[in-house]
């Protein structure tokens, strides 16, 4: 069962043209990192799975950012009122709750990677197929909006076409799509969420 799931995770990787690019020391401390063939500020993105039980993204700033699902726990903690003079504080025999949120760790590498597969497909591949590569990210309607008033430019299913010299401009996420088009790959099909998505 375990080597099945572990093919399908390579196989997908394939299909979504992820790279592999973890260290020989990050595999000795249990941690695998990926990179993504779409980028985001300049550089392509790049996730990680750590033993600690936490999935990343490792470029996304300063420092990785969790990529973990969030669950609520009611922290308790004393009850303290001040005196008459404000000079010292004493516990009242109460405890305050206060509602915090932590991560939720996933225990199982397999677990962490097949999360990892789903959270770039939705936030990555499908949420962010607009996103320029300078950073920029500009929405299908503005995008649109901004070519037609360029009277020498045609929009269309992902490229510019400059109606003066015929000259076709094709963005580089949609170049990999059209590739993608042409040689037919087979389809693998994923459930997030209880929602069917097929990735060709």
């Amino acid at each position: 069962m375990y080597m099945l799931r572990e093919s399908k995770i390579v196989e997908q990787m394939e299909l979504l043209g992820i790279k592999d690019i973890t260290t020989i020391r990050q595999t000795r401390n249990g941690t695998v990192i990926w990179q993504l063939p779409i980028k985001m500020y300049g550089q392509f993105i790049e996730v990680g799975s750590f033993k600690s039980g936490y999935v990343r993204r490792m470029n996304g700033g300063y420092t990785p950012y969790q990529l973990n699902k969030c669950e609520n726990y009611d922290h308790y903690y004393k009850d303290y009122k001040w005196n008459d003079d404000y000079s010292k504080q004493t516990y009242t025999g109460k405890y305050n709750k206060m509602v915090c949120r932590r991560r939720i760790k996933i225990d199982k590498e397999i677990d962490r990677l097949e999360y990892l597969i789903s959270y770039c497909l939705k936030n990555y591949y499908i949420k962010q197929a607009n996103q320029v590569e300078d950073g920029k990210f500009i929405t299908k309607w503005r995008h649109e909006y901004e070519l037609e008033k360029a009277s020498k430019f045609k929009y269309s299913c992902g490229q510019i076409e400059n109606l003066e010299n015929g000259d076709i401009f094709v963005h580089e996420q949609h170049a990999y799509w059209n590739k993608w088009q042409e040689d037919k790959p087979s389809s693998v099909e994923i459930i997030i969420d209880g929602h069917r998505y097929k990735v060709k």
